[in-house]
């Protein structure tokens, strides 16, 4: 039997089917490629396809944010086609772990971020900034600083994201009410490495015990997928307000971890596949733009977008937004 998830992926694939024909004029090669623009009209496509299946399905793509003006610069005129197509704007470091965990960005590079980041707030689009800092002096700035901003933030003690931080001991600006929107949301959990939790349900039973208004976590605990009750049981807070649950899915890189991995990739790649981040070990830079490894994404039943959506997720959490770097 078809839950209603299942019901509407299949009614939404042939529409889906219309939007790749429509977008895949992209020479795969890279050559004469605008890789920020191909990256803007990713995650603008993506966006569509998921939220064809729920309006209020969030988006949010992290760092990278120089897409949001359409030169990529500071003094660059806001694209609003790709803002009204995201709900939020994660970003790394804005305050703390630049160039090291626990100190203080420079100020050229926070200042360059800030202007990006001013601008997704005055297109109503909710900025989440992850600063990497453990001293309780720091993360209590990290924290004052980014609710001066009106930006929600999280201090991740652990670069691995690994941790449910001891520190402060209830998430700041806890409350008790039902988070219905990004713009209801006070604070966040940054969660995607289980290795110190030892089975799935001990991972479940200890976010169940926060008070977080948004938990960011991965779609599968050590490759198996969490189940529609899983992720419905983890959107009611300890205090029994409601929160969103939100999925990780890098879209800039290909993980040999991942279900769709092929083992024939390591020996006869496919041509979408480029070198290996040699910061991630089984962490492969992809031509996002082709169409082969969009299909991977999102656009029909099997893809990993529609995993995220029949799981029960709020939304879905862009990582390698900024893979157009690498090429460029």
């Amino acid at each position: 039997m078809l839950n209603q998830q299942e019901m509407k992926i299949i009614k939404h694939i042939f529409f889906a089917a219309i939007l790749i024909w429509s977008s895949c004029g992209s020479d795969e090669s890279g050559d004469d490629v605008d890789y920020k623009q191909e990256m803007r009209t990713f995650v603008q496509n993506l966006s569509y396809y998921a939220k064809g299946f729920d309006a209020d399905f969030i988006i949010i793509p992290q760092n990278g944010q120089e897409l949001v003006t359409d030169n990529g610069d500071t003094d660059g005129n806001p694209v609003t086609s790709y803002l009204n197509s995201i709900d939020g704007a994660g970003r790394e470091d804005l305050f703390f772990g630049y160039d090291e965990d626990d100190i203080a960005t420079p100020k050229i590079e926070k200042d360059y971020m800030l202007v990006f980041l001013d601008v997704c707030e005055e297109n109503d689009v909710e900025v989440l900034v992850t600063d990497y800092c453990f001293s309780h002096e720091k993360i209590d700035e990290s924290y004052a600083k980014n609710y001066a901003k009106g930006y929600i933030s999280f201090a991740a003690p652990e670069r691995e994201l690994n941790v449910i931080p001891d520190y402060p001991p209830e998430p700041y600006n806890a409350n008790a009410d039902d988070i219905k929107s990004l713009a209801d949301a006070r604070n966040f959990l940054f969660l995607l490495n289980p290795e110190n939790f030892a089975s799935k349900q001990d991972f479940i039973s200890a976010l169940s015990e926060t008070n977080y208004d948004v938990i960011i976590m991965d779609c599968f605990f050590d490759e198996e997928e969490y189940t529609f009750s899983e992720i419905d049981t983890l959107k009611t807070k300890k205090n029994g307000g409601k929160r969103l649950v939100i999925s990780y899915m890098s879209i800039g890189e290909a993980e040999d971890y991942r279900y769709y991995w092929q083992s024939t990739w390591q020996s006869n790649p496919p041509n979408w596949l480029a070198g290996e981040n040699p910061d991630w070990e089984g962490n492969y830079k992809v031509r996002y733009w082709a169409k082969e490894w969009q299909n991977i994404i999102y656009g029909n039943e099997s893809s990993y977008i529609c995993k995220i959506i029949i799981t029960g997720f709020d939304g879905v959490y862009l990582d390698i937004i900024d893979a157009f770097e690498y090429f460029e």
